[in-house]
């Protein structure tokens, strides 16, 4: 007597031949229903998925069959062969499978075929399978010449009846061959200078073509961007379909890529990595399904709903591998007590009150330090949104339970702001906070060193002074890092050695798609309420010919008794990049503004000599500070009303954003003046951007669209990899959905340890692997 096992796949194989098969209801003599009929007694929701079977179309019956051998299937193994897609022509064997692994030189992929994938980098089965189709045409109906119109661009299957060569002038090469189509329509295509096409022009060789479309009377012209040789048209895989076009290289033609596709499609064991109970969650389909939908789709439907599946799992292994923080996954933090007693304690000692959005975010804050997992926390908000002092009572909070806290600055400008700034916070009640910079003495660093191990100091500000050779804490609670993409990930790690809570904070508005990614292992909080009394800054953007009206403007603020900055992007003369170097403007403005006391600010100054200027800045000793973008961050001058961007074309969208912020400090109306040395069109769009919003993230937003995430944020020291199929500009919320879900998987096995998790847990050292060998290349 048969056991259930195999009664199962005596009902499976065949179920899985009628999927192949186009869904014709013709799997055996009766069709489905009466091998269900003869099968299917002891799978009662098998033969229930399926009546009706005869009466369906063919998607429901595509749908159902699915469904069906997904119920039939123990361990995925026939459902993952069943669900390669179904291809014109093509006669597939279910039965042994080969592993993902494969080097494709174990293939018969013909003379050289091994070597072909290689030279693209191909070098296992599983990277044919992730080798996506670079975009897809529609080739289902080639289109009846007689209709198409002049610059149309077009795909043209037809066999070659002539061809011609020409020579207009000396160095220029003219190909020309006709080919005629299944409506019996010539069409002549062109290849300038391109003589290695010639031997595959030969008379009776079919070719699809692909260009733009000439018209010439009634004949038709094509100017070819690409062709491929179809030899067989029975079984091709390059008309009659959506077809995908691959990134290839010269002598590796379409087809070829085509054919490997399909055959490590169908000979390979695509087990999914994904539960199918995780997949009925989130909306998704089976990984066989979309592998297949991405190389060969059936329709529009299966190609989208491929791309949706493999974009999520972009996204997915993504947030693991930004969550997963150590080799146990999830740190332990310092439990801090962190009551609302002493948050009221802190505020009552401010001059201010909390805005709501500050007190929001310091609840979130409070809560994380609770726990027992390691805050890790990135706090967003727009340049004077008072992150300062959410920062300052987070420290406050960890020194109440005896913990030491530090805040990490990139410039020593900066470093100096902040140890002013919580000392005034934090000295009264009771905090002693220290500096620790490269500018200080030898003496005054191992004062602050020897403090920070003994516990005298609770608080410490600095710059990478902070994690130099040497530099321990007695008891380290809480780490503060002000605009963390500065540093790069291996630099705020060095501070994290003792696994304290973290916070990080960022004035610069970062697009969420892209926090969720750069920053993944971090929480989100948003600062998005501005303080009562903040007076909005007037942007004005000027092409350079109204440079003197700037100017003008500037002087006429400085007999008010006011302040302004002139910033430029250089530090002496580069013709190539056609900018004002800061010396130049320096000696230029001092002859246009006679009246002005004007100094000069930039990079290739010692720490000593930039604070020795921003200190009589800020004393208002000099009414113009002519700088480079080292006033970018933190810099606090309430008198300064008026900034000055010399070339603002050369500046992305947020920084120009975050250097107007640096007026408006105070309580007198504030100016940002634009200057564009570039009058294009393009230009002026973008620049209007920050003409018409002072909304930090929908500038952030709009820089990202325009200048990519790489480009913004330097998301490649941060360890993301470049994205195949997703697009971080307009992911976000399939950004969301990977992310809660690989918070749901480690949450409940935070290292991945669990049997039913090996296939995760091979394809995320897969994927990590990767990064790893394309940043080393």
């Amino acid at each position: 007597m048969a056991t259930v096992q195999e009664l199962r796949d005596k009902l499976r194989r065949p179920l899985e031949r009628e999927l192949l098969t186009g869904c014709q209801n013709r799997v055996v003599a009766g069709g489905v229903e009466k091998l269900l009929e003869n099968l299917a007694r002891p799978f009662p929701n098998v033969r229930e998925m399926l009546r009706g079977y005869a009466d369906m179309n063919l998607p429901t019956r595509e749908e159902k069959l699915r469904e069906a051998l997904a119920l039939l299937t123990e361990g995925g193994a026939a459902k993952k062969a069943a669900s390669v897609s179904p291809t014109k022509s093509v006669t597939i064997e279910v039965g042994g499978k080969l592993p993902p692994s494969l080097e494709v030189a174990k293939l018969d992929l013909g003379p050289g075929g091994a070597k072909k994938l290689h030279a693209l980098g191909l070098r296992t089965l599983r990277d044919v399978l992730h080798h996506y189709p670079r975009r897809h045409e529609d080739r289902r109906a080639l289109p009846n010449l007689e209709e198409v119109e002049e610059g149309q661009k077009l795909t043209v299957a037809g066999v070659v009846v002539s061809k011609s060569r020409r020579t207009p002038k000396p160095g220029m090469l003219i190909l020309e061959a006709v080919l005629l189509d299944e409506w019996n329509n010539r069409v002549r295509c062109s290849w300038f200078g391109q003589p290695w096409v010639e031997r595959q022009l030969r008379e009776g060789a079919r070719l699809v073509v692909t260009g733009r479309v000439k018209k010439f009377g009634r004949s038709v012209q094509l100017g070819v961007e690409y062709f491929e040789s179809e030899d067989d048209v029975k079984d091709s895989l390059s008309i009659g379909r959506i077809v995908g076009v691959y990134d290839a290289k010269e002598g590796t033609s379409q087809a070829f890529l085509r054919k490997v596709a399909h055959k490590v499609l169908t000979e390979t064991d695509l087990s999914d990595y994904l539960p199918i109970t995780t997949r009925q969650k989130v909306g998704l389909t089976d990984l066989p399904d979309a592998l297949a939908g991405m190389h060969f789709p059936t329709d529009e439907f299966h190609l989208a709903r491929a791309l949706e599946r493999l974009r999520f799992d972009e996204y997915l292994f993504l947030e693991l591998r930004m969550l997963l923080q150590g080799e146990d996954g999830v740190l332990l933090g310092k439990r801090i007590s962190a009551t609302n007693e002493d948050i009221a304690t802190f505020e009552a000692s401010l001059p201010f009150r909390f805005t709501n959005a500050q007190r929001r975010v310091l609840l979130e804050i409070a809560d994380d330090m609770r726990g027992e997992r390691q805050m890790a926390r990135l706090v967003q908000g727009d340049v004077g949104s008072g992150k300062t002092a959410v920062a300052a009572c987070a420290l406050y909070l960890a020194t109440r339970d005896s913990y030491q806290g530090a805040l990490m600055a990139p410039t020593e400008i900066l470093a100096r702001q902040h140890f002013a700034s919580l000392t005034t916070y934090l000295y009264p009640l009771g905090v002693r906070v220290g500096l620790l910079i490269g500018a200080m003495t030898a003496k005054q660093k191992a004062d602050v060193v020897k403090a920070l191990e003994t516990g005298e100091l609770d608080v410490v500000v600095g710059t990478q002074a902070l994690i130099q050779e040497g530099v321990s804490f007695h008891n380290l609670g809480l780490a503060v890092v002000d605009e963390e993409h500065r540093f790069g990930v291996q630099q705020r790690r060095k501070l994290l050695q003792d696994r304290p809570d973290v916070l990080v904070m960022s004035a610069t508005p970062i697009p969420r798609s892209l926090a969720l990614t750069a920053y993944g292992d971090l929480e989100l909080s948003i600062i998005d309420e501005l303080p009562p009394g903040r007076t909005p800054i007037e942007t004005k953007l000027l092409q350079d010919t109204q440079r003197r009206a700037a100017y003008g403007f500037v002087m006429s603020q400085v007999r008010e008794g006011r302040q302004a900055y002139v910033v430029t992007a250089l530090i002496e003369e580069n013709e190539k990049l056609e900018l004002l170097a800061a010396t130049q403007l320096y000696d230029n403005l001092r002859e246009l503004l006679p009246e002005a006391r004007v100094t000069l600010l930039h990079g290739k100054m010692s720490a000593t000599e930039k604070d020795d200027v921003m200190a009589r800045f800020r004393a208002h000793e000099f009414d113009v500070l002519v700088s480079t973008t080292v006033i970018e961050v933190g810099v606090d001058v309430p008198n300064a009303t008026v900034m000055v961007i010399e070339n603002a074309e050369r500046f992305g969208l947020s920084q120009l954003h975050q250097l107007r912020g640096r007026v408006g400090r105070g309580s007198h109306k504030s100016y940002c003046v634009l200057v564009a040395g570039e009058h294009s069109k393009k230009t002026r769009q973008r620049l209007k951007v920050i003409e018409n919003s002072t909304d930090g993230f929908v500038i952030a937003e709009a820089d990202l669209k325009l200048r990519g995430p790489g480009e913004l944020r330097g998301t490649r020291q941060s360890g993301i990899p470049d994205l195949k199929l997703g697009d971080i500009v307009s992911d976000v919320e399939i950004i969301e959905r990977a992310r809660d879900l690989a918070k749901t998987i480690l949450k409940s096995d935070p290292t991945l340890s669990h049997p039913r998790l090996t296939a995760l847990r091979e394809e995320l050292s897969q994927r990590a692997s990767q990064v790893a060998y394309r940043e080393v290349i």
